[in-house]
């Protein structure tokens, strides 16, 4: 006879099991561990183990103050060069962090962008990006993107202070920056955006994210940096996302180029 499973591997395979079978929604708390323990469940310990066994397995997220919470059923989907569609924006009012939502189909509310505008001394990378010396005024929006009540990612862009002054793009109102966002903003301003450059880095959060992001501990960010451009090469936007790792699949969609092929055409 096989022994019996500990009581915390017990507990564990009962609240997954439900978990999978759908008893437990996406984005829904378990019971609290004291409420298990006065339910006879087993010790702190036992209950506790349980639910971080759970926590490794991807099920739930656990979180100082929040509990612990099922985790969605599979990330949202990050896309990469279809989420800045200009139609998507300039036609329409499918923001970028929107058209991850429809991508992925799940239900979205505008006001789950919350956002701070500042005019703040560009850092180095910023001032970089912006052909500008270290320390020079640019205005940063900052946004906090959550998915219901659970944060997904933050991301801050820096602009120019000339490019931007006086638009929507300084006004801290929460949500997108007026129908189709800052890119729609830019646009209407006579900065159309024409190509950009992403560059990823995955690390380990601060503690800041870690209580920010609501993350598991252990779990880790991806870093983005994103450089926007008018076609004449102005740089009319350096965006730092900081993304959640396990709250997205990043999505891509390209032409393959053949630089052999367009080099013939040149000579």
């Amino acid at each position: 006879m096989a022994p019996k499973a500990p009581k915390w591997r017990e507990l564990a395979d009962r609240f997954g099991e439900q978990i999978r079978n759908g008893d437990y929604e996406p984005g829904q708390q378990l019971p609290q561990i004291r409420e298990l323990v006065e339910a006879g469940e087993g010790a702190k310990e036992t209950v506790h183990r349980a639910y971080k066994t759970l926590e490794a397995e991807g099920l739930v997220t656990m979180t100082r103050g929040h509990g612990t919470v099922v985790r969605p059923k599979s990330p949202l989907k990050r896309l990469g060069i279809a989420r800045y569609d200009k139609a998507k924006w300039r036609d329409g009012d499918e923001v970028a962090f929107i058209a991850d939502r429809v991508a992925s189909g799940r239900a979205y509310s505008r006001n789950e962008q919350t956002q701070s505008v500042s005019r703040v001394k560009a850092p180095a990378a910023v001032a970089e990006a912006h052909g500008l010396p270290e320390g020079a005024d640019v205005y940063a929006r900052a946004r906090l993107v959550k998915e219901g009540a659970q944060p997904t990612h933050t991301l801050t862009s820096y602009y120019r202070p000339e490019h931007v002054e006086g638009t929507r793009i300084v006004d801290p109102t929460p949500g997108p920056a007026g129908r189709g966002g800052g890119f729609r903003v830019l646009y209407d301003a006579g900065y159309e955006i024409d190509h950009m450059r992403e560059e990823l880095f995955a690390r380990v959060p601060t503690t800041e994210e870690a209580q920010l992001l609501q993350l598991s501990p252990g779990e880790w960010v991806v870093e983005l940096h994103r450089t926007t451009y008018t076609a004449d090469g102005t740089v009319v936007e350096f965006a730092v996302g900081v993304h959640a790792a396990s709250r997205f699949a990043w999505s891509y969609d390209f032409k393959v180029p053949d630089s052999a092929a367009t080099e013939g055409v040149s000579k």
